[in-house]
């Protein structure tokens, strides 16, 4: 039977990371993946695929929309290939997890195909899609074993016209009308897609406003800019039907009026949130415990209850973000060297790669006005920058929140052109405990969307933005 110090039951960014770490410090290491190519959800039906195809749909919409305004004129009519914009996607894909196979044989970690089941706290059936199962055993154990789409009970998702993310990936037509049950990150990223393609799209949300978890000021802003682009939502509507018959799809919802919404369309696309995956870990066996939401329980270092098996990402508590689990993978291996790593929750990034994007990190005004908090705003609008004016990005908005009596950066939440790289200023500052009168003394460069960022440190400082 193999040994190894380290096994890790998943490969997407939280265990092909902690698995990259565990090798980096010497110990002998496994990886487990039961998909015929590594890297999880993100890389091969997440992340990646949803960003190269809202990347080309966002190409798509210039052409056909933008690129007269900037004295490009193309001959003809075009014409979208869907089919070649899926290919696309999957060539993205492919190179992705290419690479991370290239990471693990450089790494010298070993890779085995099959499904991971605990035998006891320290053995691993595997067993594959075709031959023998094997046994493993390791010191260590990584449960990195993610998440799936959620449902409704009453939702049959056929997979075919009733969908997930999955299935919205490998679409063979544009929608004539596509519902999106849940305004979340992934139901709003894909129907903008679909959106730019051609699709109408209608949105229905249980809360009352989209991106629920993010800073308010972020929700009423994005949904400003989503209707411009001609996306309908019907918020404070509780789905209670999902019918199909033939190629149409029925949705009932109850209105919050006490009536009832009748949405008929194409396609449905079932973006409820995620539901941690431990089908088929047999966790019981190695005495690991499970809450009732269907997550490992961990303690502050991200160890289960049985001492030498830990768990990360979207397994365990928290948010369903890749990034977090890469920081929880790394900060497991260094744990298990003996080494003392952290993370600060706080200040992990949210994004929505819609267009205009959205990013944020720390508190909301939410959560500051409900802590009883005392804090001032700082505000400052895309528009008023020179480069959003220069290439017509102007929609959005730059907000920092700043501790009324010290100062220090307490939450930035943004909407526009690049936010998603622009937050991380945002997150090193804190990292660091800025103040907004920090940032507004940094020379940002000029003409940049990071002015904004500038310029709302100099609102929360002293009210004193230059360009408004």
């Amino acid at each position: 039977m193999t040994q190894f110090d380290v096994a890790i039951i998943g490969s997407g960014p939280g265990g092909y990371v902690a698995a990259i770490r565990c090798a980096q410090l010497g110990m002998k290491t496994a990886i487990i993946e039961k998909y015929s190519t590594l890297g999880g959800t993100c890389l091969n039906v997440g992340c990646i695929p949803s960003k190269a195809m809202l990347d080309s749909s966002h190409h798509y919409e210039d052409a056909i929309k933008h690129f007269e305004d900037h004295g490009i004129e193309i001959p003809g009519e075009i014409k979208l290939n869907l089919e070649k914009m899926i290919g696309r996607k999957q060539s993205v894909v492919d190179q992705t997890t290419k690479g991370i196979q290239f990471l693990m044989d450089k790494n010298k970690i070993e890779v085995f195909q099959g499904v991971g089941s605990f035998k006891d706290a320290t053995h691993i059936d595997i067993k594959p899609a075709k031959g023998k199962s094997t046994t493993i055993e390791a010191k260590n154990i990584i449960i990195a074993t993610g998440s799936k789409p959620a449902s409704l009970p009453f939702i049959e998702l056929d997979k075919d016209r009733i969908i997930t993310s999955t299935e919205a990936l490998e679409l063979k037509e544009v929608p004539k009308h596509m519902i999106i049950i849940g305004g979340g990150v992934i139901g709003l990223e894909l129907g903008q897609v679909y959106k730019r393609l051609g699709a109408d799209v209608s949105v229905v949300e249980f809360m009352d406003r989209i991106i629920p978890g993010m800073d308010g000021a972020l929700s009423k802003e994005l949904m400003k800019v989503l209707k411009k682009q001609k996306v309908k939502f019907h918020l404070s509507h509780k789905v209670k039907s999902v019918e199909r018959k033939g190629k149409e799809i029925k949705v009932i919802a109850d209105d919050p009026k006490g009536g009832e919404l009748t949405l008929e369309g194409d396609y449905c696309l079932v973006s409820v949130g995620r539901r941690p995956f431990t089908d088929g870990l047999n966790a019981d066996a190695a005495g690991v415990k499970v809450d009732d939401k269907g997550r490992i329980e961990v303690n502050e270092h991200l160890q289960t209850n049985i001492s030498n098996i830990y768990a990360i990402g979207d397994v365990v508590r928290g948010a369903m973000l890749a990034h977090k689990a890469e920081e929880e993978g790394a900060m497991v291996a260094e744990l298990i060297a003996g080494q003392k790593p952290h993370i600060d929750y706080n200040l992990i990034p949210n994004v929505v790669y819609t267009w205009p994007e959205v990013a944020s990190v720390g508190k909301t005004e939410e959560q500051l006005k409900e802590a009883g908090v005392a804090y001032k705003t700082g505000q400052f609008p895309m528009r008023a920058l020179g480069r959003a004016r220069a290439s017509s990005d102007i929609d959005g908005f730059v907000k920092i929140l700043a501790d009324k009596s010290t100062d220090e950066v307490l939450g930035v939440h943004m909407i526009g052109a690049r936010c998603a790289d622009l937050i991380t200023e945002a997150v090193t500052a804190m990292e660091f405990r800025a103040s907004a009168e920090d940032i507004s003394r940094m020379s940002h460069a000029h003409p940049t969307y990071a002015e904004a960022v500038k310029e709302a440190a100099l609102a929360a400082t002293a009210d004193r933005a230059l360009h408004v």
